[in-house]
């Protein structure tokens, strides 16, 4: 559906040439939804503008739904963008407009009659669940109401790509996750390739299939987004796991975990799927008789499953403390000795 081969894009300044995006490539399916993470200035917007062709890359190609939207221009430019719409972070509504004359301003500018454009209008209003709003100005919208306008108004024209940026980071945590559960109901009925430049691991663990990690222009890690959390390679994706996973131990959390317990072995295990509600801790218990005292737990759900991580002592002989160990290798927990106690 989607392919970026080779891209950089550089741009001229006065003080020399800026690198924004070096040497990405990404394939993206058809019908998935696709989250590219990175802090600011890492280069998801110019990305972005990448896949709808409002930037040209300065190298490679991009190609979306067989066009490849690098090297074309004009009027044919200008159709392939029919089948690509975008929402935004704050909006972008028309402020004298109502909710249903901004959702069908879109399908007035693609000469639509007036007839089928109600239609359509109404289809999209109780899709995104704004019924009864219809007559409403932006003013007199929430945020959560102003962005589900904003997704009908780029679902009008039946677009095969919906590209996000930021779509929820102006917005509450409880009303980000009704939009995202909103974007996931659109992205099933429909099929619709969803594509997420975000900051926030919430929004990626929450609904995203895959994940592409950005720093300093470059895709430094991507892979299924339960796969990444269970095993995060680069420093910045293991800071954004932590932001969700609670998992983060510092060089002073450590050193008073180990003060707490000065015997046994400290040992972090990470679970996916349904190892996370099978009871392995029960099992070290009446199998070795060791002791097993949890200092730190938390699960997360993704897309692809549960994700948790844990924290234990596991105290009592040495070499029953090992045979529980290697148990835990076979029963495919992946565990990590923070040191010796």
């Amino acid at each position: 559906m989607i392919e970026l081969k080779d891209i950089s894009k550089i741009y001229k300044s006065k003080n020399g040439e800026i690198t924004a995006v070096k040497n990405v490539n990404l394939s993206i399916n058809k019908g998935e939804i696709f989250g590219i993470i990175g802090y600011s200035g890492a280069g998801k917007s110019t990305m972005i503008r990448l896949l709808n062709g409002l930037e040209k890359p300065s190298n490679g190609t991009v190609t979306v739904n067989g066009k490849q939207i690098s090297s074309i221009s004009g009027n044919e430019l200008r159709n392939a963008r029919q089948k690509i719409s975008m929402i935004f972070q704050h909006f972008n509504l028309l402020w004298s407009r109502t909710v249903a004359e901004n959702i069908a301003f879109p399908l007035e500018i693609a000469g639509v009659s007036k007839t089928e454009r109600s239609k359509r209008v109404k289809e999209l209003i109780d899709l995104v669940g704004l019924s009864g709003r219809e007559n409403a100005y932006p003013s007199q919208l929430s945020g959560g109401q102003k962005q589900r306008v904003g997704i009908a108004r780029a679902l009008a024209n039946n677009p095969e790509v919906l590209l996000c940026d930021e779509a929820t980071s102006a917005l509450d945590p409880e009303t980000t996750d009704s939009i995202l559960e909103l974007l996931l109901d659109i992205n099933k009925r429909l099929g619709l390739t969803i594509v997420l430049i975000t900051h926030e691991m919430h929004v990626i663990r929450k609904i995203c299939n895959r994940v592409a990690v950005m720093e300093a222009g470059q895709v430094v890690e991507q892979g299924d987004v339960l796969r990444v959390f269970q095993n995060p390679q680069a420093e910045i994706t293991k800071n954004f796991v932590m932001q969700v996973s609670g998992t983060k131990e510092s060089k002073e959390s450590i050193e008073q975990i180990l003060a707490n317990y000065p015997t046994g072995k400290i040992v972090k295990l990470t679970f996916i799927g349904n190892k996370t509600e099978q009871p392995i801790i029960s099992q070290l218990i009446k199998e070795f008789g060791v002791e097993v005292n949890i200092v730190h737990g938390n699960i997360s759900q993704t897309t692809g499953g549960p994700y948790g991580t844990l924290i234990v002592q596991i105290d009592g002989d040495s070499t029953k403390v090992k045979q529980a160990l290697e148990l835990l290798d076979q029963q495919e927990v992946q565990t990590e000795v923070i040191d010796h106690a």
